[in-house]
């Protein structure tokens, strides 16, 4: 199993779940992060007045995929997410040792 973590732009989000449920991923956890990476954060003027933003809004996703998925839905997010700029986003892939499904105890794929 792998986990797939991925920041993208908040504005993308739509288009990313569209295309990771055409790749076959079943379901996903996501937060509202903020952060910055190359880009140092961004310069905006509101009222005449100049504004440095040190940290930039995100969207982080969490899934959890089997093995045979995981090269699908990292594809579809890059394909998704991805609009040629600074800022589009990273993608990170985590091997999962175990997974276990709370209500019902299945173990492994069956717990995803």
């Amino acid at each position: 199993m792998k986990m797939i973590i991925a920041i993208i732009q908040p504005h993308r989000l739509d288009e990313v779940r569209e295309a990771l449920g055409h790749a076959g991923v079943q379901g996903m956890t996501v937060s509202e992060v903020r952060g910055y990476g190359r880009q140092r954060g961004q310069t905006e003027i509101y009222r005449g007045a100049e504004y440095q933003i040190h940290y930039v809004p995100k969207v982080k996703m969490e899934i959890v995929v089997d093995d045979a998925t995981a090269p699908k839905a990292v594809e579809a997010i890059r394909a998704s997410a991805g609009q040629g700029r600074i800022g589009d986003g990273k993608i990170f892939v985590f091997d999962i040792e175990q997974a276990m499904r709370i209500r019902t105890g299945e173990t492994g794929d069956d717990a995803i």
